[in-house]
């Protein structure tokens, strides 16, 4: 086990700080029990579509700090892998590629793009840090658009450190990507939303677990969207636990935000950062 970390009499720990603000966006007992399905999760397909254009556009700065400290050769480790947006431009100088994530649908997605690059690649289906006994090290690990969903921050922070030779690359949005319908809890809950955690919060917490922290922030980065509107709408919908009879609505209170590009169609509050978070692995020691 690993000893406890000191803390400073009257300073808050951010590391829970972290958790009581993402466990603040528990949907109330009694709206979960209305809803006609899962709140939760992503369509598959608009995963192999970030996976997709994170081929052909313009290297990130995840991307570039992943690629300067993967060696020739070198092996990567993708947590929460969804399509393989986070490591599959990585694959020319990759020699092999493991996914991990809890749906085997995405994973199916992974495979198929992989195969496509020609990267030698694997997969394990799980729940990380529950899986990472089941996993290979790795040279560098990404992990990108995960971390607001880990409360528990401390085991999965060290299973991606302890997994990883050279480098750990985490990706987020600026802000916890849930406080954009905030509005829409409002409107048709009447209950209001965390507008937390952010990335710097996550920064304070990595750092307040005793890691030296790179971090690199990028304005106005491109955003995939779905192939239709009313995708969208049903996402969002599925989101905020409403039967589908309540989609002209939610179009209704989306349409303002509509926004079309080569990339889909989605609903855009303003210009959403990127953040970059890096520090070094530990698997050498």
């Amino acid at each position: 086990m690993q000893p406890p970390r000191p803390r400073t009499p009257g300073v808050a720990d951010p590391v829970a700080a972290w958790q009581a603000q993402l466990e603040a966006w528990a949907i109330p007992d009694e709206i979960l029990a209305r809803a006609p399905e899962s709140p939760w999760g992503f369509p598959v397909g608009l995963f192999r579509a970030r996976a997709e254009h994170a081929g052909a556009r313009a290297p990130t700065p995840s991307d570039r700090e992943a690629a300067r400290w993967l060696p020739a050769g070198g092996t990567v480790l993708d947590v929460g892998a969804g399509g393989g947006a986070a490591s599959l431009p990585l694959a020319r100088a990759a020699s092999r590629i493991v996914a991990v994530d809890e749906s085997a649908e995405m994973l199916e997605s992974f495979q198929a793009a992989a195969a496509a690059t020609g990267v030698p690649a694997a997969t394990v289906e799980g729940r990380w840090p529950d899986v990472a006994d089941r996993v290979a090290l790795a040279d560098v690990v990404v992990c990108h658009h995960v971390l607001y969903n880990v409360a528990d921050l401390e085991p999965f922070v060290a299973a991606l450190t302890g997994h990883a030779r050279c480098r750990v690359v985490a990706e987020l949005t600026e802000r916890h990507p849930l406080a954009e319908i905030g509005p829409l809890w409002r409107r048709f809950h009447g209950l209001d939303r965390p507008d937390g955690p952010t990335a710097d919060d996550a920064e304070a917490a990595l750092r307040a677990l005793g890691l030296e922290v790179t971090r690199e922030d990028r304005a106005g980065a491109p955003r995939t969207g779905f192939e239709r509107w009313e995708d969208l709408v049903a996402f969002t919908r599925r989101r905020l636990c409403l039967p589908a009879e309540r989609d002209p609505e939610i179009a209704e209170a989306l349409a303002p935000f509509r926004t079309e590009t080569e990339l889909g169609v989605r609903a855009d509050r303003g210009s959403r950062a990127l953040v970059t978070l890096s520090w070094a692995g530990s698997a050498h020691a």
